[in-house]
């Protein structure tokens, strides 16, 4: 646990204000609530407290800016608003994430939701703010240990890769996300929660993450009762605050759970500002809001550390060409696809090697590492192409020497993908050769 400087006190008391802009509700719209008198002092992005009749109040956050009129985009339903309902305009929250912020879960804003009192650091950031220089940063580094046998051989991952995780409901990824947090080899992780349902932020803190993986870990969590503009600000808010740890020279880990609602957030936000539909439903602009994210990750300049990145994305029915998938995919530097078939026979990580790329490769591994991953990617190929004859019992050995070795160890090199190795790449790899040996040996395990 790091401690607070001391200029983070100077910092939060200076923050302190006696002033309030009040205003009144001048109207209501689609989604939109207008309120007079404080278009000139509000921003995009500020906060709004409305005070309804029975004496409840509504929050929300400035969407536009007209000459007389601001419209607010509340954070529920407006039931029960009426016009001339007092609204008293909050300054959008300074968001300062600090080194001592380890261990620590907070909301898009900043603010502790682990019941303890919570500092900001010493420098106030911009959510919004631009990747380094594309001139001055530095190529990817060297490759990382994960914990999992699978990214340790044939997917490596590598210091400031951008990597996307595919998947359905239910095959896995969250688990996934919790095993690299926990055993991945970074100094700090940030932890993106975007739109998850309240009780599986608990469970994913306690049981899946557990106090290990939260000891090194920043949380920043959105459940999915809160607004869009809250969903949308925790992967931004979550990226600066792997931007601080990088500029401070940390190696970070980024995990967002995940870009879909993210960018679904970003769509209903699009929506209420008339912003036309076009790619099967979703605005325009979530394509450079996505990108933009992204380009943030990535090896830093000079004297910075890296930012890693494993990006998740919801894919319904294994669609990987629907927009957000194929945005992501078209700016990462690799992807990992969950199979729903590999899960429900059982084995996790469900990781589809045959359809998953490490573009890491082949710098990440040795000639030899390379030649052993090349290899395995033929055996995979040759027996995923015969599996239906194999099933159906028309197989018969000897008439093809590769898919003969790939029967040998099918069972073995699926188990072995699903395997966690906390040893470390060279014994997975290890592991991996004495698999490939049997199979070119003719041998059976045991």
């Amino acid at each position: 646990m790091i401690a607070p400087d001391p200029r983070c006190l100077t910092a939060e008391l200076n923050s302190l204000s006696l002033v309030r802009h009040v205003g009144r509700v001048a109207g209501i719209g689609r989604g939109t609530v207008e309120i007079s008198g404080l278009a000139e002092q509000a921003r995009i992005g500020d906060r709004l407290i409305l005070s309804r009749n029975w004496g409840t109040e509504l929050t929300g956050e400035v969407l536009q800016v007209e000459r007389d009129i601001v419209h607010m985009l509340p954070d529920s339903a407006p039931e029960g608003v009426a016009l001339g309902n007092k609204v008293v305009l909050e300054p959008m929250p300074v968001f300062a994430p600090g080194l001592h912020w380890l261990g620590r879960v907070v909301d898009p804003f900043g603010r502790p939701l682990d019941g303890r009192p919570l500092l900001r650091g010493e420098e106030e950031c911009d959510v919004l703010s631009s990747p380094p220089p594309a001139v001055s940063r530095r190529s990817m580094g060297g490759r990382m240990a994960t914990g999992l046998a699978v990214l340790n051989t044939v997917l490596p991952i590598v210091r400031g890769q951008r990597v996307g995780l595919f998947a359905g409901s239910g095959v896995g990824k969250s688990s996934l996300l919790a095993t690299l947090a926990s055993s991945m080899e970074a100094d700090a992780v940030v932890v993106a929660l975007i739109g998850e349902r309240g009780r599986e932020v608990n469970d994913f803190l306690d049981k899946t993450l557990g106090p290990e993986g939260r000891r090194r870990s920043v949380v920043v969590a959105a459940t999915s009762d809160q607004s869009a503009l809250t969903r949308r600000r925790c992967a931004l808010a979550a990226m600066s605050v792997a931007e601080r740890f990088r500029d401070a020279g940390r190696n970070v880990l980024f995990l967002a759970d995940s870009i879909t609602r993210f960018a679904e957030a970003h769509r209903e936000i699009a929506a209420s500002m008339g912003e036309a539909p076009a790619l099967r439903g979703y605005p325009p602009s979530v394509t450079p809001l996505i990108t933009g994210l992204c380009e943030r990750a990535g090896p830093g300049a000079d004297g910075q550390g890296d930012i890693t990145g494993v990006f998740s994305v919801l894919v319904a029915g294994s669609d990987m060409d629907e927009p957000v998938a194929d945005i992501l995919r078209g700016v990462l530097d690799g992807h990992i696809v969950l199979s729903r078939e590999i899960a429900e026979r059982g084995r996790y990580p469900a990781v589809d090697v045959s359809r998953s790329v490490s573009r890491s490769l082949p710098e990440a591994a040795t000639t030899q590492e390379n030649e052993m991953i090349a290899e395995t990617r033929k055996l995979l190929g040759s027996y995923e192409r015969s599996e239906v004859m194999i099933r159906a019992g028309l197989y018969s050995e000897g008439s093809d020497p590769v898919l003969d070795q790939a029967v040998r160890v099918w069972e073995e090199l699926d188990a072995f993908f699903g395997k966690q190795d906390p040893q470390g790449i060279a014994h997975s790899f290890n592991r991996l050769s004495l698999i490939l040996r049997r199979a070119r040996a003719g041998a059976h395990p045991g």
